[in-house]
């Protein structure tokens, strides 16, 4: 396979026309075998993937290049999901505008090079899948959770918790499912999962999603400020469900179709190998 044959297979699972602006083939490859694929792959992963005779290297985080200057653009893709929630639209595109500012002014001031010019130096071809991947994890985490508590009128927390960790994912993390803000017996309600759009849409987002009806939100991850903000105003709860193991929910999906294609796949830095 070839890199953009891989790049078709992401998009092809996670049900997308066009590669996302924080993805695509930054070393473009030919004649693949062997993949390593990894949560954040920068020098030290391609040089160890070198040795392991790899033929290809995947991110998931855009550590570089178009993809991480870009990072921002998909956060339009929160918006879907707040309105498919109940917000609406031009109240979701505003609650947006602030956190989605700040992502793009801090990484146009990283260093898009770093991890760039050491594939190119390598020769080692070079790919980012970030939305793709985390597509399939919200997809599969929310279809969990609905099939796990349907029929459930007065689900809480505890039940949320069970339910993420019935998954391969969550059951082998170190970092295991918590709830931030609530308790194991608050009701849960509408259980909303939250967790593709390049990365956390702060205070405005979360709240909302509360304001729409939302009774608890399973993210990924949840910066200090937003859980201190919901903790206040005493609107809804939240459960992390991890980042590495929901990373790895979407990114084994993805790596299973390469093995399926005959590629042979190394999961490393942060992937939780299912097997």
């Amino acid at each position: 396979m070839n890199t953009k044959e891989i790049m078709n297979v992401a998009l092809e699972l996670a049900g997308l026309k066009e590669v996302p602006e924080d993805s695509g083939i930054i070393v473009e490859g030919n004649n693949i075998k062997k993949v390593a694929i990894g949560v954040d792959m920068e020098l030290a992963e391609m040089m160890l993937s070198e040795k392991l005779g790899v033929d290809l290297v995947i991110t998931h985080h855009p550590s570089g290049g178009e993809p991480r200057i870009n990072l921002h653009k998909v956060m339009d893709n929160q918006i879907d999901s707040m309105v498919k929630s109940g917000v609406p639209i031009n109240k979701a595109q505003k609650a947006l505008q602030e956190k989605k500012g700040q992502v793009e002014r801090g990484l146009h001031v990283s260093n898009y090079d770093r991890a760039v010019s050491g594939a190119k130096l390598l020769n080692m071809p070079f790919m980012a899948i970030h939305t793709p991947a985390d597509i399939l994890a919200e997809r599969a985490v929310q279809k969990l959770l609905d099939e796990k508590l349907k029929n459930q009128d007065k689900a809480t927390l505890k039940d949320v918790i069970e339910a993420l960790e019935t998954k391969i994912e969550y059951q082998k993390t170190t970092a295991k499912p918590v709830i931030r803000v609530g308790s194991e017996k608050d009701y849960a309600g509408k259980v909303v999962v939250t967790m593709a759009g390049g990365t956390g849409g702060g205070v405005k987002v979360i709240k909302s999603y509360f304001e729409a009806g939302v009774g608890t939100l399973v993210c990924m991850h949840m910066p200090e400020d937003v859980i201190k903000a919901v903790k206040e105003q005493n609107i809804g709860n939240i459960v992390v469900a991890g980042h590495m193991a929901s990373d790895s929910v979407g990114i084994n999906q993805f790596a299973q179709a390469l093995e399926d294609q005959g590629l042979e796949v190394v999961r490393m830095s942060g992937v939780i190998d299912p097997k």
